[in-house]
C-alpha cells in the first residue's frame, strides 16, 4: 500500500449513483494517509449523507458556497490552494460540462477553478450519455488543457443498461491517484516514437484489409510519454478515438508506409514502441476498380507479406530500445518471448486478448512485462493509462542502466 502522508486531496462528489462509491475511496485515502477534504454538490447529498463522508475523514464536509463559515474564509480559494490533488469522482456528465466550459455556479466547480492543482476526473454516467457527442467533446476539451481522465469502465449499470459509464474501480482510482501525485519526469527529452492504431490493406478502391485495433493503448503510452517529459511522435493508422495534444503525428495507412515512415526516423529516436497493429499481410495486387460480386458463389484472394517493422528496426538498431507487443490467444508468454528473440526486442508486451477485461477497443488491459533480461511481470487488470506508465518504468529503467552502462569511468577520485 502506497504512503500518501502529508498528502492533501480534494475529493468532489457529484450527484450520481455511483455517490455511494466515493465513501470507500475516500476511507482508502484516508488509510494510506492523506488528508481528504471532500467538497460535494447539492445533488450528491441526495445520494449520500455528508456526515458519511465527515465520520470518514474526520473533516467537515463542504456543500454550500454561500455557507457563512465557508464564506468568510473564501473557502473555494483556501480549499484548492492547500491540495495537492482535486479529484473529482464521481464526475457527472452535467458537471464536466460545466468544467469544461469555465462555469463556476458551485462550490466544486469554483474550487476547479481556482486549484492549480492537478485535476483527475472519473466519470461515471448513463452509456448513451457517456457515448453522446457533447460529452465526447467535453473530455476532449479537458485533455487538451491537460486534465486526466480515469474510466468509465464498461458493464451493467443501474439504469439496466451494460455498457460504459461504470465508475472506475477502487484499485484503478487509487493507481491513478498516486500516478497524478507522483508527476514524474523521468523521461524529459526523450525521443520516443509510437505506432498507433490499425493499418488498411487495400483490396480494391473501397474495401481493405484491417483488424480490430482501436488505438487507445498506443495512444495512452503517447499521454503518458509526453507527460513524463519525452518529445513523442505517433505514427498514426487508423484509430476509434482522437489523436492526444503535445505530439507530432504522421499518417501512415498501410504497413507499408508505416514501416518506411519509421525507418526514415529511427535515427532520430531513443525509444521506439510498436503499439499499432500493423497487418501481416496485404492482397498481392489490389483491383483498380472495385470489385463486383457477378455471379460468382466464391472469391480467391492472393495475400504477400507486408514488411516486418519491428524486425527491420531490430536488425538496425545500434542504442535504440525497442518495445513491441504480443496479442495473443494461446501460451502467451511463450509466443511472446519467442517473438521478442526473433524481432530482437528489449521489452515485449504480452496480452491474452481473450481475457475478459483485455483486448481491442475496450478501456482496460491485463498484460505481462517481458523483458528481455529478468523475469516477466504480470500485471493485473489496469486502465490502459495505467498499462502504459507501467510500460514506460520500465523503458525509463533500462535508459537509465543503458546510459549508467554508456558512462565512462576513470576510476579516480576527485580532488
Amino acid at each position: 500500500m502506497s504512503d500518501l502522508t502529508n498528502k492533501t486531496i480534494v475529493l468532489g462528489v457529484t450527484g450520481g449513483i455511483a455517490a455511494y462509491k466515493a465513501a470507500e475511496l475516500a476511507s482508502s485515502l484516508v488509510q494510506r494517509g492523506a488528508a481528504v477534504n471532500v467538497v460535494m454538490t447539492q445533488n450528491a447529498t441526495r445520494f449520500v449523507q455528508p456526515l458519511t463522508f465527515a465520520a470518514l475523514t474526520g473533516r467537515p464536509v463542504h456543500v454550500d458556497m454561500f455557507d457563512p463559515a465557508a464564506a468568510s474564509q473564501y473557502e473555494h480559494l483556501s480549499a484548492a490552494q492547500k491540495a495537492d490533488l482535486l479529484l473529482i469522482a464521481p464526475a457527472t456528465a452535467n458537471v464536466i460540462a460545466k468544467i469544461a466550459a469555465g462555469l463556476a455556479d458551485d462550490l466544486l466547480t469554483a474550487m476547479v477553478l481556482a486549484c492549480e492543482a492537478p485535476l483527475l476526473i472519473a466519470p461515471a454516467m448513463n452509456s448513451r450519455m457517456w457515448g453522446n457527442a457533447a460529452t465526447a467533446a467535453n473530455i476532449q476539451t479537458l485533455q487538451d488543457r491537460g486534465v486526466r481522465i480515469v474510466g468509465p469502465e464498461p458493464g451493467r449499470l443501474a439504469c439496466g443498461d451494460v455498457g460504459p459509464g461504470r465508475l472506475a474501480s477502487l484499485e484503478i482510482l487509487l493507481g491513478a491517484i498516486e500516478e497524478t501525485l507522483a508527476d514524474k519526469r523521468d523521461l524529459h527529452g526523450v525521443r520516443i516514437l509510437v505506432t498507433v492504431g490499425a493499418t488498411r490493406e487495400p483490396l480494391d478502391p473501397v474495401r481493405f484489409l484491417s483488424n480490430r485495433s482501436s488505438g487507445r493503448m498506443g495512444f495512452a503510452l503517447a499521454e503518458a510519454a509526453r507527460d513524463r517529459g519525452a518529445e513523442v511522435t505517433i505514427l498514426r493508422g487508423a484509430t476509434a478515438t482522437d489523436t492526444p495534444s503535445g505530439v507530432e503525428v504522421l499518417p501512415a495507412e498501410t504497413a507499408e508506409e508505416m514501416s518506411n515512415h519509421a525507418v526514415e526516423l529511427f535515427d532520430r529516436m531513443e525509444v521506439v514502441i510498436g503499439a499499432a497493429a500493423i497487418a501481416d499481410f496485404r492482397p498481392a495486387r489490389a483491383a483498380e476498380q472495385k470489385i463486383k460480386k457477378g455471379d460468382e458463389e466464391t472469391l480467391t484472394l492472393q495475400l504477400e507479406r507486408t514488411p516486418d517493422l519491428l524486425a527491420g528496426l531490430g536488425k538496425a538498431k545500434q542504442d535504440q530500445l525497442l518495445v513491441g507487443f504480443a496479442a495473443e490467444t494461446v501460451e502467451v508468454v511463450e509466443n511472446a518471448k519467442q517473438k521478442l528473440q526473433r524481432k530482437n526486442l528489449d521489452l515485449i508486451v504480452a496480452n491474452d486478448i481473450t481475457a475478459e477485461g483485455a483486448g481491442f477497443g475496450g478501456e482496460t488491459n491485463i498484460v505481462t512485462l517481458i523483458p528481455r533480461t529478468g523475469l516477466p511481470v504480470s500485471l493485473p487488470l489496469m486502465s490502459k493509462r495505467q498499462v502504459a506508465e507501467k510500460i514506460l518504468d520500465e523503458v525509463s529503467r533500462m535508459l537509465k542502466e543503458r546510459r549508467s552502462a554508456l558512462s565512462p569511468h576513470t576510476g579516480q577520485e576527485e580532488a
